[in-house]
């Protein structure tokens, strides 16, 4: 696939060299010029591009960015980028840590239906709860007992299914996580939340979780 990631922190930065090593025709950007990701570009073989082209004609655009950088991504960056084409946010809320204060989420509404909300797209929440460090060192073949699984949200079933056989290609079990709606069971606090379980034990997490966020996680 031709993927855009945006954001080359730890998260975007592993998932770029992931993916191009997997063969995939990647494109990466970050809030800065393109000259600043020569050494990941020259590593990995991504093409370092300005946050404005990132997403020209991808199959795929991956958002890796804090919360508090979603508004002040560019107008229009998603335009050139086919519709119905997955958006994944592995994006978590952090804003005694991070963020600073984004009411509507305080207010209950989830991470990715807000960032739903700005971008104007429908956005599959994924690869937000695993470190950037255990995504490259702990991947597994199919099949491996204990695999590490990661969940997976959102409205659009086909957008779906398809970050579900990325995750899997990645060498993690994709667990269906439900809608944009109740992702909240995967955010920062929850008992799945970079648990690093197997599939058996990331369901379980998930039936389990309560959807008031801790007050380590809040304004």
């Amino acid at each position: 696939m031709k993927i855009g990631v945006i954001g080359a922190g730890n998260i975007g930065g592993n998932l770029t060299r992931l993916l191009t090593a997997r063969g995939h025709d990647v494109a990466v950007a970050n809030s800065r010029e393109p000259e600043s990701l020569a050494a990941l570009a020259l590593e990995t073989g991504a093409a370092a591009v300005s946050v404005t082209e990132v997403a020209k004609g991808v199959d795929l655009v991956i958002l890796a960015i804090p919360e508090r950088a979603i508004p002040n991504l560019p107008s229009g960056i998603l335009d050139d980028a086919t519709s119905g084409v997955p958006i994944v946010d592995c994006g978590n809320y952090l804003p005694k840590q991070r963020d600073g204060r984004i009411d509507a989420i305080e207010f209950g509404v989830t991470e990715s239906r807000w960032v739903s909300q700005q971008l104007g797209r429908s956005v599959v929440k994924a690869l937000n709860c695993i470190s950037a460090v255990h995504l490259v060192g702990r991947s597994q073949s199919a099949g491996t007992p204990g695999r590490i699984a990661l969940p997976v949200a959102g409205d659009e079933p086909k957008s779906k299914a398809t970050v579900m056989r990325l995750i899997d290609e990645l060498g993690f079990d994709a667990v269906d996580s439900g809608t944009i709606d109740e992702s909240w069971r995967q955010q920062p606090g929850t008992p799945v939340f970079c648990a690093d379980l197997n599939a058996a034990g990331v369901t379980k997490a998930l039936r389990e979780a309560h959807p008031d966020r801790p007050q380590a996680f809040r304004a």
